[in-house]
């Protein structure tokens, strides 16, 4: 962390703020909503503690649903100019490793003052949409409210729920709380066939996370979307775009997050034509998606391979302010223009930045920060974002290493996910990870199928290395390797 520009330690000054927060109070402002009788949720992962946002919805006669998304109240405990504000702002995000979390924020705070806790208290701030039955967003609101969540859920608890399982035992204990995430689901699945009629893309990630037995480490395993993941991912893009509209709407400007059109779209199409699909000359998320949705279709097995090749040509997102008069680039992965990163204040600093915004713009106070402030803060927190993960990264490569350091010399099916003069890259996929090619890259581009052998696992530097196994020879994506 350290040589990549990030504090993996709080400051004296920074802790010693934290101690001295008092806890939340409801406050006197009649500009504040009570909604703490409203049956919110949230969802997140198992062990997650730092609780950034909870949902609600509602039926509504023409078949659409008014649906409601708190966001933990991050700005009123973090002022600008503070010592955990800068500690925040250095890092920008929690960074999150098999061996360890760094929290952006204190965890008195991030998981406990400001985080949306079961049973607790809490003022947010609420985006609330009215979506039309196709999953469209038809109006949009934006206000400081009282709240309480009602009950912690799990994904993988809802999901199966969702699927047929027994429900969670804190979704029984909350009164028609199942009746209301039913609604929710419904909703949320509207809005993603919408997008996805829009040229949203249909790719699904294999990031990994450690398994431990006691202290031991003893697998990395992939996670895989559900249909609560997908809820709360649906739920937080619309809560994103209400954000944007509102501060657009008041003249303010914002943080917006983009995925440009990607460069080596020819490989993309490269990858199509290997099973006699074509794609357009030019970029098309949304001829990319069909395509996406017919391999799926096509060969479910082999989709996960596709979908990270594409999301290794795609690249990275990154931010960039976007001031009154004038319009960033769209999020090419979603099909939306009006994308921001505002519902995790918590876990990234342009979440929080967002936010700061947003209370300026409710209390009719200026933009907190000025024009060019913005901007460099855009670029800042796209290269922080960009060595937090190479942290994780290197850090789940260290512990790949350890699991694989007994199996020097075995063969691994693999997958190129990086071909450039600095080296080719593959992946492997038990364990899911990543190393580098160092003998017989020739000829092999991203997307390539290849058999190679285990050469080296080197723990404490996070190097994998494998040599191209001499009977492996590169494929298109969709044929056997």
């Amino acid at each position: 962390m350290i040589e990549r520009g990030l504090l993996p330690d709080f400051s004296p000054a920074a802790i010693a703020e934290a101690s001295a927060i008092a806890g939340p109070t409801p406050g006197s402002d009649p500009s504040i909503r009570d909604l703490r009788d409203l049956p919110w949720a949230s969802i997140d992962n198992d062990d997650s503690r730092d609780l950034d946002q909870l949902s609600v919805a509602k039926s509504l006669p023409d078949g659409g649903a008014s649906v409601l998304v708190a966001i933990a109240d991050v700005a009123a405990s973090v002022k600008i100019g503070s010592a955990i504000d800068a500690h925040a702002r250095t890092n920008t995000t929690s960074v999150y490793t098999a061996a360890q979390v760094f929290p952006m924020l204190p965890e008195r705070l991030s998981t406990d003052l400001t985080s949306l806790g079961e049973g607790q208290e809490r003022s947010a701030v609420v985006m609330e949409m009215t979506v039309a039955a196709d999953g469209s967003v038809t109006a949009s609101e934006v206000y400081r409210a009282l709240v309480v969540n009602r009950a912690k859920l799990a994904y993988d608890g809802v999901a199966a729920w969702l699927e047929g399982a027994a429900a969670p035992a804190a979704m029984s204990r909350v009164p028609g709380l199942d009746d209301q995430l039913r609604i929710q689901d419904r909703v949320a699945q509207a809005m993603r066939s919408l997008r996805h009629r829009h040229g949203a893309l249909s790719l699904q990630s294999l990031e990994a996370r450690p398994v431990f037995d006691g202290d031991e480490l003893i697998d990395l395993r992939p996670e895989e979307k559900n249909r609560a993941k997908e809820l709360i991912e649906d739920f937080m893009i619309a809560a994103n775009g209400a954000t944007t509209k509102y501060l657009e709407a008041r003249g303010f400007p914002s943080l917006r997050r983009v995925l440009r059109s990607p460069q080596r779209w020819d490989r993309i199409r490269a990858l199509a034509t290997a099973v006699e699909k074509q794609l357009p000359l030019e970029p098309s998320a949304r001829a990319l998606e069909g395509f996406l949705t017919a391999r799926r279709l096509a060969d479910p097995t082999a989709f996960p391979d596709l979908s990270l090749t594409v999301i290794k040509l795609l690249g990275s997102g990154e931010y960039v302010a976007e001031l009154p008069g004038r319009h960033a680039d769209e999020h090419f992965g979603l099909a939306v223009r009006d994308y921001t990163h505002s519902t995790a204040p918590n876990r990234r600093y342009p979440d929080l930045a967002t936010q700061r915004l947003v209370m300026a713009a409710i209390a009719g106070a200026p933009p907190p920060y000025g024009n060019e402030e913005l901007a460099a803060l855009a670029l800042h927190c796209t290269e922080q974002e960009d060595n937090a993960a190479k942290v994780e990264r290197r850090v789940r490569k260290s512990a790949a290493a350890m699991l694989l350091a007994s199996r020097v010399g075995e063969w691994f099916d693999a997958l190129v996910t990086g071909a450039a003069a600095k080296g080719t890259w593959v992946r492997i996929f038990r364990p899911p990870v990543e190393g580098k090619l160092v003998q017989g890259s020739e000829g092999l581009d991203v997307g390539d199928r290849v058999r190679v052998t285990l050469v080296r696992a080197d723990v404490r530097r996070g190097f994998i290395d494998f040599t191209r196994s001499r009977e492996a020879r590169p494929s298109g994506q969709g044929q056997s390797a």
